[in-house]
Order: structure tokens, then sequence, then C-alpha cells
């Protein structure tokens, strides 16, 4: 392979990330990269950072300039340059100079398709008006932010709850926009679950973004849009974060083989049909580890890893390909929250029985400064205990405990593996018992059968059907909020309290956050109650849980006052 010819599609992720890989290995290749649009090798997943300020340049978004490249790495970028074909049989590809509107074409010996992913714009009316944007590149941020503010606008509508829609969503909010973002499913964020996007529902709320849930984009005017529902909206500009397609229309005009998911088709070392061609990056299909079957997953890290695994390929060094999990983490406002491997509806979905634990442990020793809550699900095969998937969000270090999940689940880890798992300790950065460690001891808990629980999700239910509730806390906890028809019965308490809870009928318990709670199930277990069951999550869990829709929906509560600390 030495000194061959080697030309690459997209110069973002995938390409730049393949480019520099090729020049590490071989000196003596001529690499040329082609991007259509001005700018190679920019920060993608950084762009909603500049409409807030965060990122004040969008210059500081591009990572390297095509002259970068070419004095460090003898790579030639060229911009502004768009591929327009393939042509296989004689090992060359069509170009477009855009700044010439000439063509011309280029031969390869080896070919790396990394063209990303288009962001999805439905048909509907209005939706090619000069006031509706996406969020792709540099470019597209910069129209935004010149947009915004020639026109001085103030309400502005975001359609799409995933990460760009939300991080666009805060970035604009911080920037003291009116914001309001639509999404067609129940919750923001699909990679959570419901349960724990209402933490996510509530932090936006309460930092001032309208929130419409279960609800689609229908029309789009110059100062409003409508929603299916028939609402009407203030926003005078538009940002559409809906999903984004893979670019595939240049591999499906070559003849390339496209996957299942409508994605570039590839084997194990990212080669497409072609044995000259490669591709990587969101453009490509990609094997799911847990989910054993092909999936698309626009992410970063993985993108660079493909790259780096299609030039080696090139250069015959061998490639283990582990698949995917998709592992992600996003900073909202004031909280800080990440996932990994499967959520329980990605679990049911596939058929795979699961059961999972939710947890609020303290993020580091209580007495520490900002010491602050974890909310912690961890999901788990049943019966195997084999580890399928987390979630985490708190002002913590989140992205460490799901990291710990994302490994465990790598190596194929059991709650036994997690339970055992030596992790450092500092009061100032966590617990002695770590949050992974004590959800893993919770979960073989629950699945060698020690006690009983419900989920947060089950306990407007019991209140309403009137069930007999414990609530475990103290009395001036217990007074400052508290599940209607709860009986206050403190842990501190209950053993000379015991003529009032009943045998004959079942038990729920709580507390704040369902330690105290579970102590005493355990305790009443073993004083031969057989019917108690510990409620996940506890008030503190319950209280989230049920913020949001109370709000939105003007139901009636089940709680005399919301307690979240």
């Amino acid at each position: 392979m030495k000194g061959k010819k080697i030309l690459v599609v997209g110069g973002v992720a995938g390409g730049a990330s393949t480019a520099a890989r090729i020049r590490r290995l071989d000196e003596s290749a001529k690499v040329i990269m082609f991007e259509k649009g001005p700018h190679v090798s920019f920060s993608n997943c950084s762009l909603p950072y500049h409409l807030g300020g965060i990122v004040e340049d969008s210059e500081k978004l591009v990572l390297m300039s095509p002259a970068i490249f070419k004095n460090r790495y003898n790579i030639e970028a060229r911009v502004n340059h768009e591929v327009i074909a393939i042509n296989r049989e004689n090992k060359t590809i069509t170009v477009k100079d855009l700044m010439t509107d000439k063509n011309y074409e280029e031969s390869y010996d080896k070919l790396v398709l990394s063209p990303g992913a288009s962001p999805i714009k439905p048909n509907l009316e209005g939706i090619n008006n000069p006031n509706v944007f996406t969020v792709r590149n540099v470019v597209d941020i910069d129209n935004i932010q010149s947009f915004i503010k020639q026109k001085g606008i103030r309400d502005i509508a975001v359609i799409g709850g995933g990460f760009i829609g939300v991080e666009v969503a805060e970035n604009l909010k911080l920037a003291n926009f009116n914001v309001t973002l639509v999404e067609f499913a129940n919750q923001v964020m699909a990679p959570f679950d419901y349960d724990m996007a209402q933490i996510l529902h509530k932090e936006m709320m309460d930092h001032g973004v309208n929130l419409v849930l279960d609800d689609r984009l229908a029309k789009i005017e110059n100062k409003y849009v409508v929603t299916n529902s028939g609402k009407q909206i203030d926003a005078q500009a538009v940002i559409l974060a809906i999903g984004v397609r893979p670019e595939t229309s240049l591999a499906k005009e070559a003849g390339l083989e496209i996957g299942e998911t409508g994605a570039i088709k590839v084997d194990h070392n990212y080669l497409t049909n072609d044995e000259n061609i490669y591709a990587a990056g969101d453009a490509i299909e990609v094997y799911h580890r847990l989910l054993h079957k092909p999936t698309r997953l626009a992410l970063a890290g993985p993108a660079q890893k493909q790259a780096r695994a299609a030039a080696d390929h090139m250069y015959g060094i061998p490639n283990r390909n582990n698949g995917v999990i998709g592992s992600s983490s996003i900073h909202l406002f004031d909280l800080n929250a990440a996932s990994t491997g499967l959520n329980t509806r990605n679990a049911e979905q596939a058929g795979i029985k699961h059961d999972y634990v939710y947890v609020i442990p303290g993020d580091k020793v209580g007495l520490m400064p900002n010491s602050n809550p974890m909310h912690f699900k961890l999901v788990y095969e049943y019966p195997t205990g084999r580890i399928l998937g987390a979630q985490a969000i708190g002002k913590g270090n989140v992205d460490k405990r799901i990291d710990v999940i994302a490994a465990m689940i790598t190596m194929n880890g059991t709650l036994e593996d997690l339970k055992d798992l030596e992790l450092t300790y500092s009061p100032m950065l966590g617990t002695a018992k770590d949050v992974v460690n004590l959800a893993a001891l919770v979960a073989l808990n629950q699945l060698h059968g020690k006690y009983k629980e419900v989920k947060v999700s089950e306990v407007r239910k019991l209140v309403e059907n009137n069930a007999f509730i414990i609530d475990a806390r103290e009395k001036g906890e217990y007074n400052a909020g508290h599940l209607f028809n709860a009986v206050n019965i403190p842990l501190s308490e209950f053993r000379d309290r015991l003529d009032e809870i009943p045998k004959d009928k079942p038990v729920y318990i709580h507390c704040r956050s369902g330690q105290r709670s579970y102590n005493m199930v355990m305790a009443l277990q073993n004083l031969g109650y057989t019917n108690v069951f510990n409620v996940s999550g506890s008030y503190l869990g319950i209280n989230i849980y049920e913020y949001f829709n109370d709000l939105v929906n003007g139901r009636e509560k089940i709680v005399t006052e919301y307690n979240f600390k």
C-alpha cells in the first residue's frame, strides 16, 4: 500500500480522522480530502454552544484549516469541493469545484466515504421559509446568529428534542430568548427512559423553556408555528432538529450496497462491497452488540474509531470490531446526564427479559460542599444479571459512572462483577460505596428476591386506590410535604408502632430516596411481615416523576407539597 493515492470524501470526524491516521501509517501516500462546505475538521457537537455565547467566536469551532492539514500532515484538504460521482470501473471520482462551477476527475487507489448525515426536513407548509434553519455545520450556526440579531428576534421555536434540539434550546435560553421546544414523542432525549426524562423536563421548564411534548409541527408562518393539536406558538425563527438522515446518494448511485437501516452497509473492517472503497461515520450502519442487529449511531466517538479501523485495514493491521452500545452524555443548565446501552424501552422492544433499579444516592459524601443527589437507573437482564444499560442524571460526575457501566457492558459484565468493582474514593469526589456499586447491590437483592418493590410510575395508582403507604421519614420532613394518604411512621419509631402496621394487606413504604424505607422493609420481613414493598426512588423520585405532567396537564397532585431536596 505504500505510496498509494487515497481520497477521502468528507472532512469532519470520520473523514479527517481517517486521513490523519493514514498519514501516520504512511508518509509516502498521497492523501486528498474533499469537503463540500467551507470548513474541515470542525466540532459538530459544539455548534449549539455558539448560540449561547459559551463559544464566543464561531471560528474557534473550526479545529483545523486546510493550510494546517497541509503544513502539519501533508494532507491536501479541498474545501468547497463536492464529490458528485464515483466511477468504480475507472477508480475515479467526479468533483465539482463549487467556487468555479467546474467539474474534474480524480483517480484513487483507495477511497473513503464519510459524507455524514443531513438534517431531516419534513414536507410541511412553510418549511422552506427564510426563517427556518437546520444545524449541521459552522455556516448554519452563523446564519442563525446573523438572522436573529439582524431581525431583532425574541421568540424561537426548536423542533425536536434530541441532543441537538435540547442543546440549541438551552443555549438560546441562556442568551435570553423566548424558547419553545416541540417534540412529537412524549419525552425529550430518547436514550433516557420516561421516568428519567422527567428530571430533564423539570430542569428545562424551571429554566424557562416552554416544552410542548406529544405534539408535532404542522405549519410554519413568519411569526408563529402551528402544531397538530392546534397550538399556535410565537416564533419568528424556527430551528429544525428533528433528526438526521445518512447521506447515501453518492454510494447508491455508485452501486454500493445499502443496509437494512438505510445507511451504507460495511463489513467488520468498514469496507463496502467494493474492495477499494471504505465508509465510516454517520452515513454507515453499525452492529449493535446488545440488540444483535444493524443500527445507525450518529456519534463522534464511534466515527473516530471506525476511521482508525478503516485506515488500519488498508495497511494490513487487524481490527477487532466490538459493535456499538450507544454511550452519550449531555450538559443541560445545572444538570449533567449520561446513558449507555439499553434502556427499558429498548429491552422491551427487543424482547429481552429484564428488570431495573432506580437509586438516588449522594454523588459525594453528604457533609462535603456541593453534595447533591444522583439519579441512577441500572438495567439488567433477568435472570442472568447481565448488565444491559444505565442512565444517570445529577449535578455531579454522571459521565464517570456511565463510563464505568459502558466498560462493564463491553466486558459482558454482570451485577456480581459490578458489585465487586474496586473504584477510587475521596469524600470530595464520591462515596466509599460508589453509586454504581450501590446500584449493583440493590439489583442483586432484587434479583435474588430479598425484598419486593414498586416503581415511582406505580405510586399514583396506589394513592388513588387508597393503598396503605408508610412515610418512613421524620415528622418534620413529612410535614414539609407528603403523599396525601401516607401514614408517617419514621424509621426511628416503627418498632414501637408495629400495631399500626397491618399484616393482612400490602404495605408500601417510602422515605426520601429509598434507603430508610428499604431498612424498614427488611426489618418488617424479619419480624414476620410478608407483604411489604419498598418504593423505588421514594418521595424525591415520586415528586420528580409527577411534577411536569401535573403542571402541564393541570391534573390533581398526589402530594401535599413538592419537595425536590
